[in-house]
């Protein structure tokens, strides 16, 4: 994991739902508080967040971006062609970077060592420094508490914020309605 960030995705019955926290951090030091590591791919249609180097977000973003659209938006087929390319590209393959990214139907983490998981319950993800915080709330969350997707991916964040340094408290949300 990254002393960078912490991203939670949450394919629930209603919604799909992806947040993160806006904290960038340079080791012991905080340079942004309201940094975006979220976004929508493929005509709205899939969700993403990254952890790792801000600049090495907006390539993998295109270049996953770009999976996509050859495969006309089929996030199996992207996910396993994009992690074969970032696996075998010398200087990609070097990046310390993770990637999530879900549609109404799945859900991923994605590395540069090709790794492509897909989590054992099939709806919520997480990664970042504070990704493991994150998903045990969002665990109890899910079964203890009576949530909307929003508001469990929210409350999650809110308490990684809490106990991981490397999170702050500004969360931002990105949803797809089922």
């Amino acid at each position: 994991m990254f002393d960078a960030t912490t991203i939670l995705a949450y394919k629930g019955e209603n919604k799909a739902v992806i947040g993160g926290d806006g904290q960038v951090s340079f080791g012991d030091t905080v340079l942004k508080n309201n940094a975006t590591k979220i976004r929508t791919l493929y005509k709205g249609e899939v969700l993403a967040g990254f952890a790792g180097s801000t600049a090495d977000a907006f390539n993998l973003f295109d270049m996953f971006e770009e999976f996509l659209a050859n495969r006309k938006g089929d996030l199996l087929k992207a996910v396993i062609d994009f992690s074969k390319a970032w696996r075998k590209d010398k200087l990609l393959r070097r990046l310390e970077a993770m990637m999530i990214v879900l549609n109404k139907e799945h859900i991923f983490i994605l590395t540069g060592t090709g790794d492509v998981v897909e989590p054992e319950d099939g709806q919520i993800a997480s990664i970042g420094s504070g990704g493991n915080f994150a998903i045990s709330a969002a665990r109890a969350l899910k079964r203890h508490a009576n949530m909307d997707e929003e508001s469990l991916v929210k409350e999650s964040l809110q308490i990684a914020s809490e106990l991981c340094i490397y999170t702050n408290n500004n969360i931002k949300l990105l949803s797809l309605d089922k």
